[in-house]
This record gives structure tokens, sequence and C-alpha cells, in this order.
């Protein structure tokens, strides 16, 4: 059975790293693929909410010259009628929950060999004290391992804002002792996370990263890299798989820290007293 033109229009999509306003042209491409080869850049554009200019900069980000080469590649692989769609078919949040399974599934697989982590986190366990760099798109994965990993180490400290004064604070940071810096990089990669990095391992630390390939622009600048991949099948990319591995990353610093258990009865005995938490 021949593929639909949706299916090939995903494989035409696939490899490519599409910024938010490409990924949306791409999506609406896909909900309207039988039509897609005979639409202009204006009605192209018009369907999917961006600019004509937008429609022209996302054939080329595919290998095109321009949207009329697109549209003839399009047109000369697009079948004679279309497939009906199986009325059972995931639709595109579905297939953006399933890619993500695979994404956890693939983490499973890469974690069977525990080393990596656990070296990992005997490095973070020994840095006193601990800078986590995350900016921009993985400021929130930096954030949540900062907050969790604040509660059995004794001195974590978060660096999730760039600009010049980065630089400083991490500098700041190994001359209080840090030795190691956990960073957390997620796509679109930052120039400045690469430039933190770089001064991070100039300044003496030994760099610690998660990111989402092993091939990603940090690779070169990290000591030791732990890859999760991010899901693309929405406009912005998801990173179940690096959250889950920040938790892996924070077990494994609890079991490299003799006190972390005795730090955490501690902080309930505290929350319990204080009336944190109404639960």
């Amino acid at each position: 059975m021949s593929e639909g033109p949706a299916a090939r229009l995903q494989e035409l999509f696939e490899g490519h790293r599409l910024t938010p306003t490409q990924r949306r042209i791409a999506h609406s491409m896909v909900r309207r693929a039988a039509d897609v080869p005979f639409l202009s850049s204006v009605e192209l554009a018009e369907l999917a909410g961006v600019s004509q200019p937008s429609v022209t900069r996302f054939a080329v980000a595919l290998g095109f010259d321009g949207y009329p080469a697109l549209r003839r590649h399009l047109r000369e692989v697009a079948p004679p009628e279309a497939a009906p769609v199986p009325q059972d078919a995931p639709n595109e949040y579905q297939q953006a929950v399933h890619a993500e399974i695979e994404n956890l599934h693939h983490l499973a697989a890469l974690l069977a060999d525990p080393e990596p982590v656990e070296r990992a986190g005997r490095l973070l366990a020994a840095s006193r004290p601990l800078p986590v760099l995350g900016l921009r798109a993985a400021s929130s994965q930096a954030r949540g391992f900062a907050y969790f990993a604040a509660k059995v180490h004794p001195d974590v400290r978060l660096l999730d804002e760039g600009g010049s004064m980065l630089a400083d604070r991490i500098d700041s940071a190994r001359r209080a002792g840090a030795s190691v810096l956990l960073c957390f990089a997620l796509p679109r990669h930052p120039r400045e996370v690469v430039e933190a990095l770089e001064h991070a391992r100039a300044a003496g630390l030994t760099v610690v990263t998660v990111a989402d390939s092993a091939f990603a622009p940090v690779a070169a600048h990290s000591d030791l890299l732990i890859p999760a991949p991010v899901g693309t099948g929405l406009a912005f990319d998801t990173a179940c798989a690096p959250m889950l591995l920040g938790r892996v990353l924070l077990e494994a610093l609890c079991d490299g820290l003799p006190d972390a258990q005795a730090r955490l009865e501690d902080f309930d005995a505290q929350a319990a007293e204080r009336g944190l938490f109404v639960d």
C-alpha cells in the first residue's frame, strides 16, 4: 500500500530542526496534506497564520531553493489520489504523546548502563557549592533540579539568567570551592550557554551536561554528557525525558551524600511544624 500524503510530508520534515514558526507551517501542511501541493506560498501562509517570508524560509530550511521548488517536489511525489485516513488513526496530539513515550523508552535503554549517571551523582555530591545552569528553554529543568537538590545538598546555586553577570557567578562559585557545574541544555541552544561552559571549564570546573543529543553544540564543552531526547511533534519541544533524567540524577546525587536522608527527614519535620503543606 502506498503511503498517504501526510506520511510523505512527515518523512520530509524528519531530521530537520525547525523553529516554532516553521513547525506551525509543517503542522498546517500535514492537516491539509492533499491540498498543499496546489497552494501558493501566500495561501499556505494564510493557512498557517504566518507571513509569506516565513514560508520561504521554511522551504529553504528543508533544503529547497524556495517555496516553488518545495511545491514542485510535493507535486512530483504526491499519489494520484489521497489515501483515506483510518478512523482510529491517532491525531497530532496523540502522536506527540506516543513520540514522547518512545523517547522515555530510549532513555530507559540508555540507563541500562548506570555508570554515567552514578559517576555524575558522585561528582555533583562532591561539589561545594554546586552551580546548576539552565537558560531559556532549559531554565525550568535547572530550576526543578536545583529546588529538590537544595533539600539534600548544602549549597546549590541556580544559574538561570544569562547576561554579563553569568561569568561572574560562575567565577564566584569556583572561588567558593565548586568543582563541578551541572548544565541542562535544550534546543534551541543559546550561544551564551556554550560560552558559559567554555568559561566554566577554563576556570577549572568539570562540566556535567544533560542535553537532547550527544551531538548537541554543548557536547564539545562537556566532560560528561548524558543525552535525553526531546519531542518535536508540537510547535514547542516537549522535554519529558530530560526532566526524568534530571530526577534520576537527583537520586544519584542522594546516593552520593551520606547525610541526604537525614536532611530530608529534618526538612519534613520542619515542614510539618510550620504547616507548609495542606496534604
